[in-house]
């Protein structure tokens, strides 16, 4: 194998266009300037775009957890009910943020591999009264997509304000901000919008505001009332990366430019390609096909062979690197991402990789089925 020869299938920090890459090597601006003005009010209509609202939406020098725990901050006050719907390792993380800023947490857990029961959320609204409701569009642990829509009607019917985990999803799955009723839409830069990890976008429904302004839990770098105080003009209340956001300026470029229903379709069409791989090979998918993800394909390991033991061989030997199980699944599960800047050829070379680890480990495979298979999809 060639040195530095490397093909990148996770789901996060994803592959950037080498557009991108150009913008980004642009002579840097400072971020009190016109130009930088003009930069950020172009993301943020391009977003609103993307999120399909027109809520506010301020985006943060941080990780994706760092718009996670600004909804948090921001609307969770010490001894706030707090409603949170776990499917996986970040619907878990959204519950622990909120117990961090003193919310009282129902958290229901639907199972690894599971998405959420829409029935049991409408049992919990009818016996309680919550402030916030936390939910995960696409859980990256398990490669479960939740109906987000469905949830956000039941939860509009209540006081409560509904805040939505689309970090590994929004880019690369259809997201309706007001239609669904989501006051807070968290997402981050490195994974369907194609960019290096480092940016948060979050958006504020006038629902949220009054919630937000009245909060009384601690909050500086995360403070949304902060952030809307230099919105106005275009400006953010800290020092941003101004890299990113040209490169995040770019890569929404690319995506409007493509069409964002054909940047849907894609994503579905490389899913159910893997998808047809997979199961060609004889391994097991672990969630149900109606709720599994469009962006990442989540595989229990093959009997009688570790994952980790399997994405080791990929890597090593073809360069090929996919993602590992998290949690409960460490070990047991590997991830194939095709999510961002992924399109059919990556999806032939992911599985081509995998049935060759596959057959130097062991495992009685036959050598195409896989790629057969998602040719199959992809010349349908």
């Amino acid at each position: 194998m060639l040195p530095d020869k490397h093909y990148l299938m996770i789901p996060g920090p994803t592959p950037v266009p080498p557009a991108v890459f150009a913008a980004m090597s642009r002579p840097i601006i400072g971020h009190r300037t016109e130009d930088f003005a003009a930069i950020h009010k172009s993301i943020v209509e391009k977003l609103q775009a993307v999120f399909q609202t027109k809520n506010e939406i301020f985006v943060l020098t941080s990780s994706g957890t760092g718009a996670m725990e600004t909804a948090i901050a921001n609307t969770v006050s010490p001894g706030d009910k707090v409603l949170a719907l776990v499917t996986g390792n970040f619907g878990e993380r959204f519950a622990k943020l909120a117990r961090i800023y003193g919310g009282e947490v129902d958290e229901v857990n639907f199972g690894w591999g599971k998405n959420v029961d829409i029935n049991v959320v409408a049992e919990k609204l009818a016996q309680n009264q919550y402030k916030v409701v936390l939910a995960t569009q696409n859980e990256t642990s398990t490669g479960v997509l939740n109906d987000i829509a469905a949830i956000g009607a039941l939860v509009a019917k209540t006081p409560a304000l509904f805040i939505v985990d689309g970090i590994s999803g929004v880019g690369g799955i259809e997201i309706k901000v007001d239609e669904w009723g989501i006051d807070l839409l968290c997402t981050g830069s490195q994974k369907g919008f194609m960019l290096p990890p480092g940016l948060a976008m979050i958006s504020v429904s006038p629902k949220a505001w009054p919630v937000i302004e009245q909060n009384t839990s601690p909050r500086f770098y995360f403070s949304l009332p902060a952030a809307k105080k230099s919105y106005e003009k275009w400006n953010t209340a800290y020092t941003p990366a101004v890299t990113l956001f040209i490169g995040l300026n770019a890569a929404l470029e690319i995506m409007l430019q493509e069409g964002l229903d054909n940047v849907y379709a894609r994503h579905q069409r490389l899913a159910r390609a893997t998808r047809a791989a997979v199961k060609a090979l004889g391994l097991k998918l672990l969630p149900e096909e109606h709720y599994a993800s469009p962006v990442l394909t989540a595989v229990w390991g093959p009997e009688g062979i570790e994952a980790d033991k399997l994405r080791a061989t990929a890597k090593k030997e073809f360069g090929v690197t996919f993602a590992g199980g998290q949690g409960i699944l460490k070990g047991k599960i590997f991830r194939i991402a095709h999510m961002g800047y992924a399109d059919k050829m990556d999806v032939i070379v992911a599985i081509g990789a995998l049935e060759m680890a596959l057959a130097r480990l062991g495992y009685p495979v036959e050598l195409g089925a896989g790629v057969r298979a998602a040719q199959s999809v992809l010349l349908d």
